[in-house]
């Protein structure tokens, strides 16, 4: 019984010197005011902050947001092909596709996909 206590004992101690050293020799001794600055989304945050922000990055964004959120409405519609009846699941799947399409045309025709400045 006391040599089982004792071989715990060893063990947590080597674990604690171990994680103690690598704690110690992981430290970084070089700052550099790039690597300390927090990142603003490719800004300086050591300029003024009222600058005009271009309104395009938004529109990326909430484009990204869209189609993720496709995705995700998109497979559960594949699985679920075995429980329910064809006709509506083919009626359902064509009409969400073609939403989707519609509001895809649509950004296309109003400039939203085109990157150039």
């Amino acid at each position: 019984m006391f040599s089982i206590m004792m071989i715990a004992f060893i063990i947590m101690l080597i674990s604690l010197i171990v994680m103690i050293l690598a704690s110690i020799l992981s430290k970084k001794s070089l700052t550099d005011r790039e690597k300390s600055s927090p990142f603003e989304c490719g800004f300086d945050p050591k300029s003024s902050a009222r600058i005009p922000f271009s309104l395009r990055f938004f529109l990326i964004a909430i484009i990204f947001l869209i189609f993720d959120v496709e995705i995700a409405l998109i497979l559960p519609m594949i699985i679920i092909i075995k429980f329910s009846n064809l006709m509506i699941w083919s009626f359902t799947s064509i009409i969400f596709i073609l939403i989707l399409l519609i509001g895809l045309y649509h950004e296309w025709n109003q400039g939203m996909l085109n990157w150039s400045i």
